[in-house]
């Protein structure tokens, strides 16, 4: 019986020890993951900076071309050339200085790659970006918010983005706003996922209102002046 009851005790402690064992390996295994997803997140940040930069580089090498073009209408009179081809340069040179700098990397990524895709589809942008860690989240999390906000207002086709990243009241906030042709809250009030079309915004909705409860925090989605917005707020 003795031998039992010591066995009994010997199976506890080695059963603890490998709970305790299993708990260290998963804490390792997402510590891992979050650094292998910041690496990334640097890495694809350095080739959009050097593209960025390539890109300067062209636009300055070929701008000699261009004044002497422009010059060539002006001289001939053809102000309306000569506009729309000032115009054209214009546009590439707001494209090639539209990197977002925040001294976040992982905001600096997921802000420039969805943005740049919403320009790619013709949409105007807008960005007011505070210097804020948002040092609380796990990268993970923050990177899902982050991402389906823009996601849900990028899949809406919208004409307009507007990003809005502040402090708020003891909050780190992010506002992103997108036009909408017709009102989202009278067509889906829930925001339940539903086919997803120009009038939905019910994509990543439920992840957005866990990850924001996980850290304590609300968001807020409602309407004004012909925009949809969805609001996050985190406890600094």
């Amino acid at each position: 019986m003795r031998k039992y009851k010591e066995l009994e005790q010997d199976f506890a402690a080695l059963s603890e020890k490998y709970s305790r064992l299993l708990s260290e390996k998963s804490e390792l295994e997402y510590e891992l993951e979050e650094l292998k997803s910041a690496a990334e997140s640097i890495r694809k940040q350095d080739d959009e900076i050097r593209t960025l930069h390539e890109n300067v580089r062209r636009i300055k090498h070929d701008m000699k071309n261009h004044l002497m073009v422009i010059a060539s209408y002006l001289n001939g009179s053809d102000y309306d050339n000569a506009k729309a081809y000032t115009s054209q340069i214009l546009d590439k040179l707001n494209a090639a200085h539209s990197y977002i700098e925040t001294g976040n990397s992982l905001l600096n990524h997921i802000l420039n790659e969805k943005l740049n895709k919403a320009r790619e589809n013709g949409v105007s942008v807008k960005a007011e970006i505070e210097n804020l860690s948002f040092g609380k989240m796990e990268s993970l999390d923050f990177s899902a918010l982050l991402s389906n906000l823009l996601d849900n207002a990028i899949e809406a086709e919208p004409t307009e983005i507007s990003v809005v990243i502040s402090r708020r009241r003891g909050y780190e906030t992010i506002l992103v706003k997108n036009t909408v042709k017709i009102s989202v809250l009278s067509e889906n009030p829930d925001l339940k996922t539903t086919k997803f079309d120009g009038a939905s915004h019910g994509m990543g909705i439920p992840q957005i209102k866990a990850i924001t409860e996980k850290y304590g925090g609300m968001c807020d989605f409602y309407e004004e002046n012909g925009y949809f917005c969805a609001c996050a707020f985190i406890p600094t």
